[in-house]
Parts: C-alpha cells; structure tokens; sequence
C-alpha cells in the first residue's frame, strides 16, 4: 500500500473505518472484526478509525485489543465530541475543555495506548468557542498524549480558526461520487490553502455505491440506513439509477463498482493542485476489507475521471447525507 501525508503525518492511501465493527450496521462479530484489522495490517491498511462514541465505548476498546503487540504498525484515529452515556443514550455535542482532557483520557484508556496519533473534533459545539475547545487541544498535544490533530465536519471558517490555535493535521468528511459537498463548500478548497489533509469517510455512499443493494429491504434489521434519507422510496430508485452507471463503467474495467469509486476518491488526492484525501471505506469482514484495499492498485485515465463525473456529477444523488443534519458543517 503506497502512502499519502496528511500534513507531517505519513498515512497509507486508504484507512478502515471500524464504526460498523461495534455498531450502526447490524449485528456484529467481533472475532470477525479482529481478523479484519489484523488482515488490514498485513496489506497495509494500517490507518484505523474509531470513535468513543460508536458502541457506545466498545469499538475503541475493540480496536485496543486487535491493535494490542502491534502498536507500532498502526497510525490510531479517535474522536471526542459526540457525547453518549454507557446505556447508548445521546446526551449531546460537547466542547467544553474540561471535557475534552476526560474525553481523552478515557480513549486512551480504553485503546490500551500512551498517546493518540490523530484527534479529531467529531463535531462542532456552537455553545463553545472553537478558540476554548482548541486551546484543549494544544494542551493535550503539549502533553504528549496526542500527536496530531483534527476537525470533523466543520465548515471552513471554523476550520481557520481552529488552525490558527493549533495546527490542523486533517479534516474529515463525507466525501464520495454521492457525496461531492466539500468540492462545493470549500473544504477542500480550505484544506489545500491550509496544507491540511483530507480524510473522506463513508466513500462508498454506505455501501450504496457498492452496487450490493438493490432494494431498502436487503439492509439487516437495526441497519441506521433504514432511516437514511438516501435510502428511502423514489431516492433510492433514483440513486440506484447512478449505481448502475458507476458498474457500467467499472464492468468495462474489470473492477467492481465499489473499487471504481474507491479509486475515484483515490484520485482525487492532489488533483488540479488540491488537497491529499485518503478514504477510509468501512467494513468488518476479510472479504471486503481485501476487495477495498485491492482499489489502490486501480489506475484511473483523465477519460475515466470525465465519465465518473458524469456519470455521478456533484447534486444528483437525491436525499440529505443525514435524517438530521443539523451537526454538519457549521
């Protein structure tokens, strides 16, 4: 697996995503889920993302135990922000400092390691400023307990003031050929000015850009994307429609439509001068996580670029990213 630089920080050009190892995506296993990051860092997928929110508390947990006799393989992502008590229960979106040295602490404890190598902000609190919020940051950094640090789904004027307390190593969004927003409201734009890198999460729409669902039923049971708005009635005809034009063109290639649009990610790093991104696809079975980590390897021509973009052009996927989006891009 080649590398990319999020800002000073070497990362490998695709992460994992370990949120549906513990929760959101229907049942779970966890043995499972050790062999996939096991597997991951045999291929060089050695950029793991958790949160202390998804379980709540046990994906960081998870993750500790499969990292645990490699910890020098692994460049370890964590979050702090989205607030939730240990019967899963949502209290809120928190920035408050004091907050975010107990956040911290407990991460650390949870994931078995003396420092954190990216935290990020999972979300902005409007009730903080980002100056005090940040300025925990920097402590926490010149504490040596975390070495790099990040923001998740800010808009670019908070991304400036944030930076400017103490610099940003990566910005973390969705971003996908379903999800072209940050093209649209200069994030990336802001990271490129910034030297910041990009992390695009969720960049197979979900799994939708997959091409595995043809209809909202082959989700499991307890699935969030039930209740997603791109998954719901005529969107997801609609979206399907793009999905089945994302294959055609990957059927021509030799690839599957997930790697296709892996690889368009992919593609995107430094493109006309912008900003390193580096997608963290998501999964928690061997087979996938293989099929994912294959899509480096897939070369993409400026012909293929033209046709993915017109094939999946920035607004044609119908239906908000979020039921709620209210936390995104403040």
């Amino acid at each position: 697996m080649r590398t990319q630089q999020l800002r000073d920080l070497t990362v490998p050009a695709q992460g994992l995503g370990c949120m549906g190892m513990s929760e959101f995506y229907g049942g779970r296993d966890e043995e499972e889920a050790v062999r996939t990051v096991h597997r991951a860092l045999d291929l060089g997928v050695t950029f793991l993302d958790t949160a202390d929110m998804y379980g709540p508390f046990t994906n960081e947990q998870l993750v500790g135990r499969a990292i645990a006799g490699r910890r020098d393989e692994v460049v370890v992502a964590t979050k702090f922000g989205n607030e939730r008590r240990d019967d899963g229960s949502f209290v809120g979106i928190n920035g408050r400092p004091e907050y975010v040295h107990r956040a911290c602490d407990a991460s650390l404890q949870r994931l078995g390691v003396d420092v954190i190598d990216l935290y990020y902000q999972h979300r902005v609190d409007t009730s903080v400023p980002v100056e005090d919020t940040w300025g925990a940051i920097a402590e926490l950094v010149q504490a040596g307990k975390i070495r790099h640090s990040g923001i998740s789904e800010a808009a670019p004027e908070t991304i400036r003031r944030a930076h400017a307390v103490t610099p940003l190593t990566a910005v973390q969004t969705e971003y996908s050929l379903w999800a072209r927003d940050p093209e649209d409201d200069g994030v990336l734009a802001t990271c490129a000015e910034l030297g910041i890198g990009f992390v695009a999460y969720s960049p197979l729409g979900r799994g939708f850009l997959s091409g595995q669902f043809r209809t909202a039923d082959d989700l499991p049971e307890g699935d969030f994307r039930r209740s997603d708005p791109r998954f719901q009635g005529e969107a997801f005809a609609q979206n399907l429609r793009l999905v089945e034009r994302v294959r055609e063109i990957a059927d021509e290639k030799g690839v599957t439509a997930g790697q296709l649009a892996l690889a368009w990610v992919m593609a995107q790093s430094g493109r006309d001068g912008g900003a390193t991104v580096v997608p963290i696809p998501g999964t928690k079975r061997v087979p996938y996580l293989e099929e994912n980590a294959a899509a480096a390897d897939v070369a993409l021509s400026d012909d293929d670029l033209r046709r993915l973009d017109e094939a999946a052009p920035a607004g044609a996927v119908v239906g908000d990213r979020y039921a709620d989006m209210s936390t995104v891009h403040r």
